[in-house]
């Protein structure tokens, strides 16, 4: 939605928000690809620096690009059996895809992926 209303709509094909399974909060950064790299410069200068959030924040956006996963196809293939995609992760924590600016379904992974790890820091078990 923030893509969109921001003047991007139709023109990434990959959208990723890293989420805390503990925490159900966001990590704090997110992947995005673009359908073409013309629409790059445009996006960069949008976002980095971007602070218009919706719920009141000082945080600031900062963009970079992305290693070692560029591309539609690089990501689809990074994410697929990835444990984020298990059957027990809420499909708002999974990364999703787009053509022409609508969400169609995930590629469908190529092996079972296995159940995400919650790692619990307050215990100091990393």
């Amino acid at each position: 939605a923030m893509l969109d209303s921001e003047g991007f709509a139709g023109q990434y094909d990959f959208v990723y928000l890293p989420i805390d399974f503990r925490s159900h909060a966001s990590l704090g950064y997110a992947f995005v690809n673009m359908v073409s790299p013309q629409f790059v410069p445009a996006l960069w200068r949008t976002f980095d620096g971007f602070m218009k959030w919706v719920l009141p924040s000082r945080k600031v956006c900062y963009v970079s690009w992305c290693g070692p996963h560029q591309g539609y196809e690089a990501h689809v293939q990074r994410y697929r059996n990835s444990p984020v995609m298990h059957s027990a992760v809420p499909d708002e924590y999974k990364p999703v895809v787009f053509k022409n600016g609508v969400r169609v379904e995930f590629p469908a992974p190529t092996k079972n992926p296995r159940a995400p790890r919650v790692r619990n820091y307050a215990r100091g078990n990393p």
